[in-house]
C-alpha cells in the first residue's frame, strides 16, 4: 500500500471519527450484538436504528405540529359548517312556513335576501366596522 493511499485513508477514518459516524455505528452494531433474539435482517435492524426508516426527528416534529395545527383548523371549519347548516336549515323552514301562508312575502323576502347576498359595502362603509 502507498503512503498517498494510506494517508487517505486516514483521513478520511478522521473524518468519520470525528463527524460521530464511527460512534454511531459502534453503538448500532453493540445493540445488534446484545440483541438477544437476532433479527432475521441484520441490515433492517441497523436501518431501523439508523434512522434510515422513517422521517428525521426534526422532519417528525414539524409534521407533528403542522397536523396539530391542520386537526384545529378542521375542527374549526366543522363548527362553522355546522352552524351554517342550521342557518340554512332555519332558513329554510321559515321560507318553506312563509311560502304557504304568505305568498307574497316570501317573494319578497327572497328578493331581500338576494340583494343581501349581491351587496358589497363601499370602502367608506367597510372601514367604519
Amino acid at each position: 500500500m502507498s503512503l498517498a493511499s494510506e494517508s487517505k485513508r486516514e483521513q478520511f477514518r478522521r473524518y468519520l471519527e470525528k463527524s460521530g459516524v464511527i460512534d454511531t455505528l459502534t453503538s448500532v452494531l453493540v445493540a445488534l450484538y446484545e440483541e438477544t433474539d437476532k433479527p432475521n435482517n441484520a441490515l433492517d435492524f441497523i436501518k431501523l436504528h439508523l434512522g434510515a426508516a422513517g422521517p428525521e426527528p426534526a422532519d417528525t416534529e414539524t409534521l407533528r405540529m403542522e397536523l396539530a395545527d391542520l386537526q384545529q383548523k378542521y375542527s374549526l371549519l366543522m363548527e362553522e359548517n355546522k352552524e351554517l347548516r342550521n342557518r340554512v336549515g332555519c332558513w329554510s323552514n321559515a321560507h318553506l312556513h312563509l311560502q304557504i301562508t304568505e305568498p307574497t312575502v316570501t317573494s319578497n323576502l327572497c328578493l331581500n335576501v338576494f340583494q343581501l347576498m349581491q351587496y358589497e359595502p363601499s370602502p367608506e362603509e367597510g372601514a367604519q366596522e
